[in-house]
């Protein structure tokens, strides 16, 4: 095994030595440049990535600088890339930083450990990269490469798997270039060993790879069983001015929106509901349109939302603690969810598709 695990760390180095993708945050050794990509690259993709990584890093270039942001700051900066509990802990993890090291990313494993947000993946990646340092990493990317070529057939996710999994990450690394291994590892799984349609007739290390030599590629690694997403209906209220030129918003729930600021939400759908979160938010019922105008839908990790929107007149007096009154205009200046952006991309259609959308047509 010795042997062949040498084997496969020369080739993998090899070929990402002759194939890898000219990536930002591949092009330095900052740990923070590194950690900020490591957070947003968890379940996003790369493409999607490279922007929100660049306009990041040009806005908050440094810890302190990011540590001195308000949350608002940082989350409007992350509006759009979703899980934004990430940019949170990013965020309290940095703060910490400064707090603790003055603003220095500690070299030593145990202490990157003890950060806001940073588990053993992320500090093996920090750790590696930045400091050239013989810690693993295991994300998907890695899971799925080495249940490919050790022909593990349980499922990743399993604790014993998972366990397996670092085992051999930890053996792999462990040599020359580590930072550069765990890359090598990553890009494989992402653009030779993918999980639709892998690429074996180009990948390096096919000889060792006992999933093929087995033909059994295609059934590894062992799917966990899908959960659809739970059906959910939620009343939103658009509460604007005279001109419509502000609206009312309240912090959305942390385990839908992360927190971010939103419409205002309740479950279910109708008028008497609608009603109901008019007077729940202090705001005057009677102002509401008789109608809803307009429904879509809102798709998140473990649930699919339906929507329902409903427009009212804004009492800017009558605004609460938690609450606030934001100009349209100005809404990227804010942590605002996603969803909040298609309920007024609803709101300015035209009435017809508006109506088209809404429940008046479903069957």
């Amino acid at each position: 095994m010795p042997d062949e695990l040498a084997a496969i760390r020369s080739l993998l180095l090899q070929h990402y030595d002759e194939h890898a993708r000219d990536l930002p945050w591949r092009r330095t050794r900052d740990p923070y440049a590194i950690w900020v990509s490591e957070i947003m690259l968890q379940q996003t993709r790369v493409d999607t990535v490279i922007a929100y990584y660049d306009r990041f890093l040009k806005k908050f270039p440094t810890p302190h600088a990011l540590a001195d942001a308000s949350e608002d700051e940082v989350l409007a900066s992350w509006s759009g890339l979703g899980y934004y509990r990430r940019a949170r802990l990013l965020h309290s993890g940095v703060r910490d930083v400064v707090t603790r090291y003055g603003g220095v990313v500690p070299r030593e494993p145990e202490a990157r450990r003890a950060l806001p947000g940073i588990g053993r993946y992320t500090a093996g990646a920090i750790g590696s990269i930045a400091f050239d340092l013989p810690e693993p990493l295991v994300d998907g990317n890695v899971a799925r490469v080495l249940s490919r070529l050790f022909a593990i057939d349980t499922p990743p996710e399993r604790t014993d798997t998972l366990a397996r999994l670092w085992q051999l990450a930890e053996a792999l690394v462990v040599g020359e270039r580590p930072g550069t291994l765990n890359q090598a590892l990553m890009e494989l799984g992402a653009m030779t060993c993918r999980k639709l349609a892998p690429r074996c007739e180009v990948c390096p290390v096919a000889a060792h790879c006992q999933a093929r030599a087995q033909d059994r590629v295609e059934e590894l690694p062992v799917a966990k069983k899908r959960v659809d997403p739970k059906p959910v209906s939620l009343v939103a209220l658009v509460a604007l001015d005279a001109r419509s030129e502000r609206v009312l918003l309240v912090r959305g729930a942390a385990s839908l929106f992360g927190g971010l600021w939103n419409l205002p939400m309740r479950e279910g759908a109708g008028r008497k509901v609608a009603l109901g979160l008019c007077k729940e938010l202090g705001q005057p019922a009677s102002a509401l349109d008789p109608q809803p105008i307009g429904n879509f839908s809102h798709v998140l990790t473990h649930r699919k939302l339906d929507i329902e929107l409903w427009r009212s007149q804004l009492d800017a007096d009558a605004v609460r603690e938690g609450q606030r009154v934001q100009a349209r205009a100005a809404l990227d200046e804010l942590g605002v969810s996603r969803l909040t952006h298609k309920a007024f991309e609803q709101l300015e259609a035209p009435a017809q598709l508006r109506l088209g959308l809404h429940g008046l047509t479903r069957r």
